[in-house]
């Protein structure tokens, strides 16, 4: 649209500059031929230039024209009026505005003109005498309003056209990015589904590109979705399959384990077939709660309001054992106070209490495993009016830069994560858990500093 206005501004402007050419080139031919008669005149008194003379030259160019302009006036050389004719009536009295600027210049051998703020034109013409001197300056009045009357309704015509010109390509212009974000919209919506794995059928009713678009994305929807279902359905198998065997090879390495008391090198290795039969149990139980994620969902599971002071607390009681292994003191800053006090505000959230205990356990497990002896695990509970915060922090390895944007996907462990043993899948199960409730987790961390993560859930 700016570019719209400022052609319709330079179309404006060309048609008045071009307009007036036409004019000025009209009353320049009227100037040549007005004299040429004023020269008839001059060729048929060519005795004398005495005064007498002078006079009966004027009044004979005047009687022949007269009829030329509005206004006819004869200067001579020294720019004094001599003639005037006014609507083709000889005035001898008169008194009219000089514009003395275009008499010079016409003297000086060219032609000149001055337009009024009332429309009139004032063009001015040398007459040479025998001699080829500048004797006399013709001047004739025109009247151009109707050339501003016709340039007006050129511009009314220029603008009412532009404005409807303007409003069409506004309609179009709506209509064209309206048919074209809309699919675009529903591409781009179809795409954040698919990263959250909610995969959907994607149809345009288009034969584009954008058409073929969307025909290649549902296409790709449907293979990720069979593909991501047949690798949860095997992870689920495998994991029910290997339950018994693991469980038999538990048993039998808990047998030896115990049945060995002579040979303290076999007793290790028995030691150690149990540490990495419970690792592989471990393992399997939280494949298996995965799978049960993949398959439930989030409005089938047991929800109930729970107080979530208490359930803190309980979860921080269940984790001093293991944490007084290493040494390893929990604190737990509740709302308000301790939890002996009487005036502790309860705060609740809508959640199933086993699975948030499960996932809130996770994280202190993992605290505990990351952090040194002798460091400190502090579990913060804060709340506001829509939402319940959990904030568990330690004074562990941390987790670098890089990887924190990994490190709530399944099976990915950080490069200084070897120091304990785990999975990989501890972070990512706490984030299912959370996100069933419509809550979210945050990671934040520094490399050898501790690591503080964050469960934020609505309260009910």
């Amino acid at each position: 649209m700016l570019s719209f206005g400022i052609i319709i501004f330079a179309v404006n402007k060309a048609i008045d500059y071009y307009s007036f050419i036409t004019i000025e080139k009209q009353m320049m031919e009227k100037a040549d031929l007005s004299e040429l008669s004023f020269r008839e005149v001059l060729a048929q008194h060519r005795s004398s230039s005495g005064e007498p003379q002078t006079k009966e030259i004027v009044r004979l160019a005047l009687e022949k024209l007269k009829a030329s302009g509005k206004e006819v006036r004869i200067y001579d050389s020294s720019k004094q009026l001599l003639g005037l004719a006014v609507d083709g009536i000889i005035i001898n009295d008169g008194k009219p505005h000089i514009f003395e600027k275009n008499i010079e210049k016409a003297l000086s051998g060219s032609y000149a003109y001055t337009v009024t703020d009332d429309h009139l034109l004032y063009f001015t013409t040398p007459i040479q005498n025998q001699f080829y001197e500048n004797a006399y300056v013709y001047e004739f009045v025109e009247d151009i309003s109707y050339f501003y009357a016709i340039m007006d309704q050129i511009r009314y015509v220029l603008f009412a056209g532009a404005g409807g010109f303007i409003v069409l390509i506004t309609l179009a212009s709506l209509w064209i990015a309206r048919n074209t974000t809309k699919p675009i919209k529903v591409l781009l919506d179809a795409t954040q589904s698919f990263s959250k794995q909610e995969f959907r059928r994607v149809h345009l009713n288009r034969k584009d590109e954008l058409g073929m678009l969307a025909e290649g994305l549902d296409q790709m929807g449907q293979q990720l979705h069979n593909y991501i279902q047949y690798q949860k359905q095997f992870v689920s198998n495998v994991s029910h399959e290997l339950k018994t065997p693991l469980s038999a090879i538990r048993g039998f390495s808990q047998y030896l384990y115990e049945g060995e008391n002579e040979n303290e090198e076999l007793q290790k290795i028995y030691a150690h077939l149990l540490q990495e039969s419970d690792r592989l149990t471990r393992l399997i139980n939280e494949l298996l709660l995965l799978s049960r994620f993949d398959k439930t969902g989030s409005s089938e599971l047991e929800v109930e309001k729970t107080e979530m002071n208490a359930l803190i607390q309980q979860v921080a009681t269940n984790m001093e054992a293991k944490a007084k292994e290493k040494e390893i003191s929990i604190t737990v800053k509740q709302v308000d106070g301790e939890p002996s006090d009487e005036n502790l505000t309860k705060v609740y959230a809508n959640v199933n209490p086993m699975l948030i205990s499960h996932a809130i356990a996770n994280l202190m497990d993992n605290a505990i495993k990351y952090s040194g002896r002798h460091s400190k695990i502090e579990v913060q509970m804060e709340h506001t009016s829509s939402e319940v915060i959990v904030k568990i922090g330690d004074q562990g390895i941390g987790i670098a830069g890089d990887e924190m944007e990994r490190v709530q996907e399944r099976f990915y462990r950080a490069k200084n994560a070897s120091t304990a043993n785990g999975s990989g899948l501890g972070l990512s199960i706490c984030k299912e858990i959370v996100e069933r409730f419509n809550g979210y987790i945050d990671v934040e961390s520094e490399l050898g500093q501790g690591t503080t993560v964050t469960i934020v859930l609505p309260r009910a």
